[in-house]
């Protein structure tokens, strides 16, 4: 490869090498789909309710479970027999999952029931109501939408409600008002008690309960690989919960609270199973990468799992997947033996030789259902003792090895302080470089990379800005480069809804600087790789080339010369974009525009910017 950099004048002087490097990998455009947290509660899932299943204790000598509110003086509301339950596989001791909140009316005449605050209801929109319950006595369950605490009715309906078993009711409302501010509320006036499994309010429209705004980002950002159920969720995640139907399955409380708490009080409502994460994989056009939890499933609910997921009509599992709608094979060839074990934050397996056993017991159950996974081990790497003992150990079965970095936050301590800040932030993309370096020259020779967690710390606790657009440009563009010489098989940002790609609103979506940068920079996907230096790279695809130049300067201008391209290759740009920002603090987004060049063949770059540009021979320009 021809070398190329920076002269003394800060411009980059660009020239293609007639023998490409590589090819640059869709797998390197992945993200995850961590079950829980803001990922998918307020995030991908279409879910207005929170805790609609009555997880946890009640509320402080109400009654009512916590995010609900009571309705009546004289009701009386306490936990009952649950509806939600764990599917046989489940073998987790936690506490408070499967419970119903019980309204008893002892005062006929008079209103009990419960509500909800603080549901962003659109006016002219219909939404899907669905109530799981049973009552000793007939009843007429009164459904509202409408102001706080009723003072205003956007929408109504009765429910005739009958039957001391667990009934399933549905109806649609169409809200009449906008209100970010809404309520939902249940009651009725009979004297009776009725017992609640779960609610459900979604709105009309939804893919398979999921937001179609947030998907169609992922499709504009090209994401490739979808890791899921996590990350550390992985480790509370029991997959065969999923079989059963999704206003069933038992909530499931984290081992690591901090991790959720924020999010979701500390539990996950389970609202995308197996079949859901494969239908949003397919809508996206992305590969699935499922994360197993080996401290909690057997090798032979793995094994299962594998089989739900591969196996044909004659296997157990595999007829209960088409029994579910599903009679085609999904083919889910990417499989993770757990996450982030030897860490000491997940339960199970923490020494290298411990893990090994594991993953190994689980790795040869799974492949004797299908042998042609590709199987990917976990550990704190780069270590070299878990290398030695672990990675090495389960090489044979397990070929790819997790690696996870996370850039330390910035801390926006003061005004004085941005430029210090961003520099250190962006700077660590170089400290990441160093460590895949460090692991590849300590694992085997035949493993492979998984960068399948990277990202700036904490950036699910604050707005994102250009910044970590900035290290995220910085960041594909040296897993791309990179790629083949420390055999980097994969990689995934964390995450991408909510916690660094998209921002979730109530209604709407929209992509943060990160997410900007995936759309932008995946236009190298599938091509060979002809110049890569500093923060240069070109990519050719066919008769085109694509080129992306990165000025993470916080200060200064660049200026990027294409004038060998024309005269050593005959290639003239055909279009040019760059995206800039007046900040790099949060809340802060790129803003793209066309980019002009100076003269036909040099184009400035203003102080942390990226620019794009395609260009091809002059006997094949697109039409304009």
């Amino acid at each position: 490869m021809k070398e190329t950099g920076w002269d003394g004048k800060n411009e980059l002087v660009v020239e293609l090498n007639g023998r490409p490097s590589g090819t640059v990998s869709p797998r390197l455009f992945g993200t995850n789909i961590e079950h829980t947290r803001a990922c998918v509660y307020k995030g991908l899932s279409a879910q207005l309710l929170r805790n609609r299943k009555f997880a946890g204790k009640p509320t402080v000598r109400t009654g009512q479970a916590c995010e609900w509110y009571p309705i009546g003086d004289r009701a009386f509301l306490g936990f009952g027999e649950p509806y939600t339950r764990h599917h046989e596989m489940y073998h987790m001791h936690r506490a408070n999952e499967a419970q119903s909140q019980r309204i008893v009316n002892f005062w006929p005449g008079e209103s009990c029931g419960i509500g909800q605050h603080e549901l962003p209801l659109r006016a002219g929109e219909t939404y899907e109501f669905r109530i799981v319950a049973k009552t000793d006595a007939p009843l007429s369950l009164k459904v509202e939408l409408c102001a706080r605490f009723g003072k205003r009715i956007y929408a109504e309906e009765e429910i005739a409600l009958t039957g001391n078993d667990w009934r399933t009711y549905e109806i649609s409302l169409t809200c009449l008002f906008d209100d970010a501010d809404a309520d939902l509320r249940l009651s009725f006036v009979q004297r009776a008690s009725l017992c609640i499994g779960s609610v459900s309010l979604l709105p009309k429209g939804h893919f398979r309960g999921m937001r179609r705004d947030v998907i169609e980002l992922l499709k504009q950002m090209n994401i490739k690989l979808i890791r899921w159920p996590g990350g550390n969720f992985a480790g509370e995640y029991n997959w065969a919960d999923g079989l059963l139907p999704c206003d069933m399955r038992a909530p499931l409380q984290s081992w690591l609270g901090i991790e959720t708490q924020p999010f979701t009080m500390g539990y996950d409502f389970h609202e995308i199973d197996t079949d859901d994460f494969i239908a949003l994989c397919r809508e996206v056009g992305a590969e699935p990468f499922i994360t197993i939890n080996p401290c909690w499933n057997t090798p032979e609910e793995s094994a299962a799992w594998v089989e739900y997921c591969n196996g044909d009509v004659s296997t157990p599992f595999g007829r209960l997947r088409a029994k579910n709608g599903h009679p085609e094979k999904y083919n889910v060839r990417l499989w993770s033996l757990g996450n982030e074990f030897g860490y000491g934050h997940m339960e199970g397996e923490n020494t290298p030789e411990g893990y090994a056993r594991l993953a190994r017991a689980n790795a040869e159950k799974m492949l004797a259902v299908c042998p042609d996974l590709t199987l990917c081990s976990s550990g704190p790497y780069p270590n070299g003792k878990w290398a030695r003992q672990s990675a090495a150990a389960i090489c044979d079965i397990a070929p790819l090895v997790s690696q996870h970095f996370y850039a330390g936050q910035p801390m926006y301590r003061s005004v004085d302080a941005i430029e210090g800040d961003y520099e250190a932030c962006v700077s660590q993309v170089s400290n990441l470089l160093s460590q895949l370096k460090q692991n590849r020259a300590e694992l085997p020779q035949n493993a492979a990379i998984s960068m399948d967690e990277w990202n700036v710390w904490y950036a699910w606790n604050r707005p994102s800005s250009v910044t970590d657009g900035i290290f995220a440009a910085k960041t594909l563009h040296m897993l791309m480069t990179q790629a083949q010489t420390l055999s980097i098989a994969q990689a995934c940002s964390f995450e991408a809804v909510n916690e660094g790609l998209i921002e979730v609103l109530p209604h709407e979506a929209r992509l943060t600087a990160q997410g900007q940068v995936f759309k932008l920079m995946s236009g190298h996907i599938g091509g060979e790789i002809c110049c890569a230096k500093d923060d240069a790279l070109a990519t050719r695809h066919g008769k085109h080339v694509f080129l992306t130049v990165i000025n993470s300067s916080f200060s200064k201008e660049s200026r990027i010369s294409l004038a060998r391209l024309q005269s050593t290759q005959s290639l003239v740009p055909y279009k040019a974009s760059l995206c800039t920002a007046d900040s790099v603090t949060p809340p802060s987004y790129f803003t793209t525009t066309p980019a002009l060049p100076t003269d036909p063949l040099t184009y400035n770059l203003p102080p942390h910017s990226i620019l794009a540009v395609w260009l091809s021979d002059e006997t094949d320009l697109p039409a304009q």
